[in-house]
């Protein structure tokens, strides 16, 4: 399978997840780089940062973002990034990735025109597969 996606990033304070979700998209060859980030701020610094110089390969063609993360949790994230996503140029596809099953969290992520769908863990591989060929879930 060729890389369709140059690069994803996954805001998740879940070690274990993490290293899941990392281990099945390179098992899978689903994207050529992966940049994680503990928590939104880290995640926030970093896309504030590059909006100064725009190198088009330092932006990640999907996120899987966390809702329940210290420092800076997702809703905030989104906040923040929805300020700045339009300045950033490039198409990002945005997927929350939480194990809250609240029907609250889910339609508000659905309201929102960042997020394109709201996913439960534990994602499934045919998910990732899914997201990363394109393909409708």
């Amino acid at each position: 399978m060729s890389h369709t996606i140059g690069l994803a990033c996954i805001i998740d304070d879940d070690s274990m997840y993490v290293n899941l979700v990392k281990k099945i998209i390179e098992a899978k060859k689903l994207c050529k780089n992966l940049m994680i980030f503990q928590n939104g701020m880290e995640a926030l610094n970093y896309f504030e940062a590059i909006l100064n110089n725009l190198d088009k390969k330092s932006i990640p063609e999907i996120i899987f973002l966390d809702l329940n993360m210290p420092i800076m949790d997702g809703w905030e994230f989104l906040e923040n990034f929805t300020k700045i996503e339009n300045k950033i140029n490039k198409v990002i596809t945005l997927y929350i990735v939480s194990s809250s099953i609240n029907p609250v969290d889910i339609e508000k992520a659905k309201q929102m025109n960042s997020v394109k769908d709201y996913l439960i863990k534990p994602v499934t591989i045919e998910d990732l597969e899914a997201i990363f060929l394109g393909e409708v879930l």
